[in-house]
């Protein structure tokens, strides 16, 4: 079963990375990567976890994915020919900001 969850969190992180690429909209100066992706045992859901740069325009790539969600999870079913389908949840993957953090720390602390 492992096995069978990375293959389609493989599958989601592609086919979501094309979606975004082709179907949303946000504004120039923006960028948006899919860190990683998280489906359940259940194969009932989904975690998208996107790096956003600049960091401070967060906020709004959040926003306007949310209020695209229903949207964007339409155009994924569309694409995966699978049962049941995951409800996709978006997440700001903290992972660089925390790290940068550490290494300031570290910093001050030599």
């Amino acid at each position: 079963m492992p096995h069978r969850i990375e293959k389609i969190n493989e599958l989601i992180q592609q086919q979501m990375a094309e979606i975004l690429t082709r179907a949303l909209d946000i504004k120039p100066g923006v960028f948006m990567t899919i860190s990683k992706v998280d489906t359940s045992r259940d194969l009932r859901y989904t975690r998208i976890f996107l790096s956003i740069f600049p960091e401070r325009e967060s906020d709004y790539a959040l926003k306007t994915l949310g209020k695209e969600l229903y949207r964007l999870q339409g155009i994924l079913n569309k694409k995966l020919s699978m049962r049941p389908l995951p409800r996709i949840e978006f997440v700001q993957d903290l992972t660089g900001s925390k790290a940068d953090e550490v290494e300031r720390i570290l910093k001050i602390i030599k």
